[in-house]
């Protein structure tokens, strides 16, 4: 089911999966960093089926089918969009409780927002392949992309999911992260901050990131952290090793959005 929701006077791409939110909590998905709605695939209908609660998936200005946004992107566009998109979002989709699932950049939003506004709704983040800092192994892969983009078929590729968003998708993402200024960019303190608990999953051949990451959320975080990582297994759980992240994440969410609640989990 596609909503009808507008941000700022920008109108944001968004579809709904399963219960509504006066049936079951929700888990709201956050794509990454050239990601949109289409590009979960079918993940978000699999997760509203193995858990029996509702999904909402939505693409950024900028992305997908949303409204654009006009370039360069700033450098701290990822708090912006914790702050000042992502709440309207979930105000304007009727969302009473939520884990948050982020995946790369929408697994630091997820965190940002958690870390940086109180909001009772957001019981859970579950966290895939986060980036709380910047590694040199991330501008090595970016840079790469960069050139993928400009001499290979990656623009191709993307352009099916972004249609004439393409070129705003790649470089508000892109420029971000190879602009010097970005280089000393981190959420550590967004991190620890963070008041509910956390699930990360990473890949142990993640080329955007290494188990760094993971371990300062273990080291940095106040509240519980529960950890995974998969072998064979790059910078997409969800895609390299869908049915071990789906059953992670059903296992998780299910406690921490029932906990007091008596609610029994899905089948």
């Amino acid at each position: 089911m596609t909503l009808d929701v507008n941000v700022n006077g920008q109108r944001i791409e968004a579809v709904w999966h399963g219960p509504s939110p006066d049936r079951a909590p929700t888990l709201v998905l956050l794509h990454e960093g050239l990601g949109c709605v289409s590009m979960w695939r079918d993940f978000p209908e699999k997760l509203a089926q193995r858990t029996g609660y509702g999904v909402l998936v939505y693409s950024r200005p900028g992305y997908g089918k949303s409204d654009p946004v006009k370039l360069p992107r700033p450098l701290d566009y990822m708090e912006r969009e914790a702050l000042n998109v992502l709440p309207q979002v979930l105000d304007q989709a009727g969302v009473r409780k939520t884990a948050l699932v982020g995946h790369s950049d929408g697994a630091s939003i997820a965190t940002i927002y958690a870390g940086g506004r109180q909001d009772f709704r957001v019981r859970g983040l579950v966290l895939l392949a986060p980036h709380f800092f910047v590694e040199d192994i991330s501008i090595e892969s970016i840079a790469a992309a960069k050139v993928a983009y400009e001499t290979g078929d990656l623009r191709a590729r993307l352009a099916r999911h972004h249609g004439d968003n393409v070129d705003i998708a790649f470089r508000g993402w892109n420029d971000a992260w190879l602009d010097p200024g970005f280089r000393n960019w981190r959420i550590d303190d967004a991190v620890a901050h963070v008041r509910v608990p956390m699930l990360v999953l990473q890949g142990k051949e993640d080329q955007y990131g290494t188990l760094a990451q993971l371990r300062l959320a273990e080291t940095d975080s106040y509240c519980p952290v529960e950890t995974a990582t998969f072998d064979g297994c790059g910078h997409s759980p969800q895609n390299d090793r869908p049915a071990e992240t789906l059953e992670a994440i059903a296992e998780f969410v299910h406690r921490v959005l029932t906990l007091h609640e008596g609610l029994q989990p899905a089948a």
